[in-house]
């Protein structure tokens, strides 16, 4: 059973955190991520989506394969159920080897900080309050920039192609390789989910699949959010699964880019982070900060909203939400779905270190 030798690979990395930076991140999981996604890349669909599709089909022809073979073996039931069990749960085992080995070990390696030299330390609400200004000004700028919008009024990312905006994603991430060399790798194309609407019920922007090395994007979202969705995802591929790191690398990654959308999708991004931040610790700035906000950034952030406002509460989203909640804390982001607001400390430190 491989099971025990996944639990102990995670212990390993654990207590070893240097076992899984140097054995695992920039071992065993690079040469893995940049061989396998060279190949699932090739495919003009997302392989995760229709091996999903795959998996349901199975799994129903699975229980009325075991249910007709209960009714035939009447005499042997007991011991037919057992031997389904036994390969179902050495399948699970599997299964449960290969993501600790390609996903799971991840969570323990060093930190991004350790690359890009910032400092993580506690910041003031004056520091806070001084980096969203500074967000909220870039913003901004960056909107008046923008000409292509959509009928809602709000930037239309994809006038060029789907194909052209994964091939932007792809070239800021190699842009911000050459600053940080353990971004360096192969970038496959993003793959885009065709049932995106669904994948807005769970609530889901992207989704990284360590099985296949795919990064997948929800396109059914407010098109200015996706470019910063697709470093995100893309930024799982180097082996930073950190929410919030993947976060900070997809603003890095965005501003790094010539195109003005992307630069406006990752300064709304950091934005929209650090706001929360400061909405929970200073309701009065954050109430001035809003109104600094442009005609434009106020307009994108309420049709963004409403766009999401409508799956909140759902049976989708609630069951959805605590999976994502559980998994994040199996390893060990034990702040959950609230790592993600941790992206500010990065912020924070990036706006020190350029002050």
């Amino acid at each position: 059973m491989l099971f025990p030798v996944a639990l102990l690979m995670s212990w390993l990395a654990k207590n070893t955190p240097e076992l899984a930076e140097q054995v695992f991140a920039l071992g065993v999981y690079r040469w893995v991520s940049n061989g396998l996604s060279r190949v699932t890349g090739l495919l003009p669909f997302s392989l995760l989506e229709f091996g999903i599709i795959a998996l349901v089909l199975l799994t129903v022809g699975v229980i009325v394969w075991f249910v007709r073979g209960l009714i035939r073996r009447k005499g042997y039931r007991a011991a037919f159920a057992g031997w389904v069990g036994f390969r179902l749960l050495c399948l699970a085992s599997a299964g449960y080897f290969v993501f600790t080995l390609l996903c799971g070990v991840n969570y323990y390696r060093s930190p991004f900080s350790r690359y890009s030299g910032l400092e993580i330390r506690p910041s003031t609400a004056d520091e806070l309050a001084a980096l969203c200004c500074d967000l909220a000004q870039e913003a901004n700028e960056l909107r008046a920039q923008i000409t292509n919008l959509g009928e809602d009024g709000t930037p239309a990312v994809f006038h060029e192609g789907y194909r052209a905006v994964s091939d932007q994603a792809r070239s800021a991430m190699k842009t911000l390789a050459a600053q940080y060399p353990v971004l360096e790798g192969y970038y496959p194309p993003v793959k885009r989910v065709l049932f995106s609407g669904f994948m807005s019920r769970t609530q889901l922007t992207g989704v990284y699949c360590p099985f296949t090395m795919e990064a997948n994007v929800n396109v059914a979202c407010t098109e200015y959010t996706i470019p910063a969705t697709m470093c995100h995802e893309l930024s799982h591929l180097r082996g930073f699964m950190r929410e919030d790191e993947a976060n900070f690398i997809a603003y890095l990654a965005c501003m790094c880019s010539d195109s003005v959308e992307f630069r406006y999708s990752g300064t709304m991004l950091a934005l929209v982070y650090a706001g929360n931040q400061l909405y929970r610790v200073d309701q009065d700035r954050y109430r001035e900060l809003i109104q600094s906000y442009s005609e434009g950034v106020r307009l994108d952030l309420t049709v963004d909203s409403a766009y999401w406002r409508q799956f909140d509460d759902t049976v989708i989203s609630t069951v959805s939400n605590s999976v994502n909640d559980a998994y994040l804390k199996a390893n060990d982001q034990h702040d959950g779905v609230q790592s993600y607001g941790r992206m500010v400390d990065l912020l924070l430190a990036l706006y020190r270190e350029n002050a």
